[in-house]
């Protein structure tokens, strides 16, 4: 038997590491190990290699609960100041997978602007997007919620015709118009092939950005001058990143050591040797913003209640600019991740590393300022992914399977704080995605600062599997039939899920899968049950008839107190393929790849849209 680290045990408790959890796989306590806790404060900066080593690093941490922030300086944009009295819609999507026959094969900021226009026709109060985040956009870095960086966006979204200078580039015109051949491939390919896309929208972005540079308006060079004046130091160190990714690949951990560092040589020489390329980078986040800015005047154009609701990740790739720019922020050798649980047995992990709780109150929590102001640019709302992380994350020391992991907790109020004060700034409405295996009180709680909740149908159901009436549902939420890590309206009816969870190894043996299509059925009877009782379905429609049974939810999420109800582009799609399928690796299956089967245009024409779209009522609708 090991000896007993009380030492060890008192410094992982003042670092935030929780020393048990309750599994949601079988409701047992998992205990946090002495071998666990030890990764995990190494992971901090703080040796916990022995007793005596431990107490030495326990002296300079505080012991006990810091003060936090009064519960007003908590308080978030609340939902009526930009809603009213009224409940709201609108329409999400994942922007990517949006097809068109004027974008490169990814869904553009362009697309965007033809969905806005589709969504205000509706009298929608918001568009939702997945996050824009940079991604590699090789191989298998094509993952929205492991991005390089959460501070600036990827270039992919960029409608090249859409940039000025393009009609009067004779350069950008022709290459364009030699692309045609390519870009009808891309456009027509089943999956995103985010490596082709960028290789022909660069062909086209940088004799733009050479045109720009040389010839430019002098009312576009001050707009890029201010642009950068009021990014700063940020947006040059980003710049450098890409370029020395371009040279090197994309994760610094393997640059030469000149390139390790933001203050190292091979930054200075970037911008010494190369600085056109440094300056691409930076003019098209430049060029970004500014079609996103279009976008967001459209929704205010068309009276839209909120606009767009934007999308932040939780956290960013290991090799990643985040952890280039701020390495004294991250933890090192654990991952964040998730523990067994009945979705995924074996747990979850996500490969990206966490904040470090004690390196963002060193910082007086500034990284955590400029993320979400940065993820607020254009938008009026915010959704957080996995929410929870402002109380707690599981890391997952390397090396080690999710179930050798553990809790840390993070200055929950400190950071409600500062979302707070952005939120009233900006005037945003903030949403935290509380799925999941949710701590008791964390929805309340951030419920009571003004957030709104997530509520997904699939998992509304009482202790005897019956669905939830609509007068059982919470205010203060924003409520959607599923999410981006769950399977289409079409698909999670036809069971299709269940057969592609077994395909790839997901559902272990076909017994294990008959059971749980058996469980499905279940689930579909009762589904139909509420649906029939609240005079929203009729008794005999069969499953196959997904947009009808997509136009019942619709009037069930409508019904609900609700603040907010999202309706789904892929259901209204009839879409049975999901995004994600979590917990599965990309050498199993290609998550976020897939793209939709038909372009928006033809979308927001199909007479099945028409008839969900129809089953919203009038009580939820914007005026026109």
């Amino acid at each position: 038997m090991a000896e007993p680290r009380p030492r060890l045990r008192a410094l992982a408790d003042a670092a935030g590491i929780e020393p048990s959890y309750v599994s949601a796989l079988d409701q047992r306590v998992v205990e946090t190990s002495d071998a666990t806790r030890e990764a995990l404060v190494a992971a901090m900066g703080l040796d916990g290699s022995s007793e005596a080593a431990a107490a030495r690093a326990l002296s300079g941490l505080p012991v006990g609960e810091v003060p936090g922030p009064p519960a007003a300086a908590l308080a978030c944009t609340p939902y009526p100041e930009r809603l009213g009295a009224r409940g709201g819609f609108g329409i999400w999507a994942n922007l990517y997978s949006l097809r068109s026959d004027e974008n490169f094969g990814h869904g553009d900021l362009g697309d965007l602007r033809v969905l806005v226009g589709f969504a205000a026709e509706e009298g929608a109060a918001f568009v939702g997007l997945n996050p824009l985040h940079v991604l590699g956009n090789r191989g298998d870095d094509v993952c929205p919620y492991a991005p390089r960086t959460r501070l600036y966006r990827n270039p992919l979204y960029l409608r090249a015709t859409d940039v000025p200078e393009f009609a009067a580039s004779n350069a950008a015109r022709a290459r364009f118009a030699a692309l045609e051949p390519r870009l009808q491939a891309l456009r027509r390919a089943p999956s995103l092939d985010a490596a082709a896309v960028e290789q022909a929208l660069f062909e086209v972005l940088r004799p733009l950005h050479r045109d720009f540079a040389g010839a430019a308006a002098p009312g576009r060079r001050q707009a890029y001058q201010d642009y950068r004046e009021g990014q700063g130091e940020h947006l040059e160190r980003f710049a450098a990143f890409q370029a020395l990714a371009d040279l090197h690949g994309g994760d610094w951990r393997r640059w030469p050591a000149a390139c390790r560092t933001p203050d190292g040589e091979g930054v200075r020489a970037v911008w010494r040797d190369g600085r056109a390329e440094a300056d691409f980078h930076a003019w098209l986040q430049f060029e970004l913003d500014s079609q996103l800015q279009r976008a967001a005047e459209a929704c205010r154009s068309a009276g839209m209640a909120i606009g767009l609701y934007a999308d932040l990740a939780l956290g960013s790739a290991a090799g990643g600019f985040d952890t280039w720019a701020h390495p004294e922020l991250f933890a090192s050798g654990v991952s964040v991740g998730a523990p067994p649980d009945g979705f995924s047995p074996s747990g979850q992990d996500w490969s990206f590393p966490p904040a470090s709780p004690i390196a963002l109150a060193r910082n007086g929590f500034a990284y955590w300022r400029r993320t979400l102001e940065a993820n607020l640019r254009g938008a009026g709302a915010l959704r957080i992914d996995h929410a929870l992380g402002l109380r707690r994350l599981f890391w997952i020391p390397e090396g080690s399977p999710p179930s050798e992991g553990a809790y840390v907790r993070y200055p929950e109020r400190q950071l409600l704080a500062v979302l707070a004060e952005v939120s009233r700034g900006s005037r945003a409405l903030i949403i935290g995605e509380d799925l999941g295996t949710v701590p008791a009180g964390f929805s309340q709680a951030i419920q009571s600062c003004g957030l709104l909740s997530s509520r997904v149908l699939l998992f509304e159901r009482d202790a005897d599997g019956r669905f939830r009436g609509a007068d059982d549902w919470p205010r203060a939420c924003l409520a959607t039939a599923n999410t981006h890590d769950l399977p289409p309206l079409a698909g999670w009816l036809s069971g299709d899920d269940l057969a592609l969870r077994r395909d790839v190894g997901h559902i272990a043996d076909d017994a294990t899968r008959d059971r749980l299509a058996r469980e499905r059925d279940d689930e579909v009877d009762a589904l139909r049950a509420r649906l029939v009782a609240d005079a929203h379905l009729e008794p005999g429609t069969r499953t196959a008839d997904a947009t009808s049974w997509h136009a019942a939810i619709t009037r069930l999420l409508c019904d609900t107190p609700a603040a907010l109800v999202g309706v789904s582009l892929d259901d209204l799609a009839c879409e049975r393929t999901p995004i994600n399928v979590p917990g599965v690796g990309p050498s199993r299956h290609p998550s976020w790849v897939r793209r939709m089967r038909t372009t928006v245009r033809t979308l927001i024409d199909d007479a099945a849209v028409a008839e969900v779209m129809a089953s919203v009522p009038a009580a939820r609708r914007s005026p026109r």
